[in-house]
């Protein structure tokens, strides 16, 4: 978190200063006032106000810096394009490359998504749940999720006995849960910790 002390004739002035030297606006700042200016005795001199003023930490700003970070070592080039949805801030990824980023089922951007969302997060009070997209790779995957939930499920009838799926991130993992919700002949629950929490699916008793 980055931070400066200002000392300036007047507090307003120090604070332009601060901003100016940290290329922000206010509402990014925390402003410190460490001393007033004051005018010397019987008017003779005066003493300097004195500010610190600190840097907000931005989990989007640093999620982004570094996601391509990340990119730019694998050989990628990517844009991020962000937006807010019911379930989170998506980033929307492309590049001529962008398979390099997907990987196999997904399995390369999911460990991108984890490690990025602990990069947004390590100093934020509030939760930031950060989703990483490409390519409408999501929307794909979750039609993919749904038939092998049902698949699955009736692997779990047929044979009598629970089935695991992969380890997976929350979200694809509400997409096997509510998939089965209705189903009536079985049960879903997730077991294990991240990132290798994973779906049970169990025939109802």
């Amino acid at each position: 978190m980055k931070q400066i002390t200002i000392t300036s004739k007047s507090v307003d002035e120090a604070v332009e200063e601060a901003l100016k030297q940290l290329q922000a606006s206010r509402d990014q700042v925390e402003i410190t006032i460490v001393e007033e200016s004051k005018k010397g005795f019987l008017g003779l001199g005066t003493k300097p106000a004195v500010v610190q003023v600190t840097l907000k930490h931005n989990p989007v700003e640093d999620a982004i810096q570094f996601l391509k970070s990340v990119a730019s070592k694998m050989g990628v080039d990517v844009t991020i394009d962000v937006k807010q949805e019911d379930e989170g801030t998506v980033f929307e990824m492309s590049s001529e490359k962008i398979a390099i980023l997907i990987g196999k089922r997904g399995q390369t951007l999911n460990a991108l998504q984890y490690l990025t969302n602990l990069v947004a997060n390590r100093s934020s009070i509030e939760y930031k749940r950060i989703i990483l997209d490409a390519e409408n790779y999501r929307e794909r995957r979750k039609e993919t999720l749904e038939k092998l939930a049902h698949r699955l499920a009736s692997k779990a009838l047929k044979i009598n006995k629970s089935v695991s799926l992969e380890p997976m991130p929350s979200l694809e993992r509400k997409v096997i849960h509510m998939t089965l919700r209705e189903h009536g002949k079985v049960e879903t629950y997730s077991e294990g910790t991240e990132p290798h929490r994973r779906v049970i699916i169990i025939p109802n008793k």
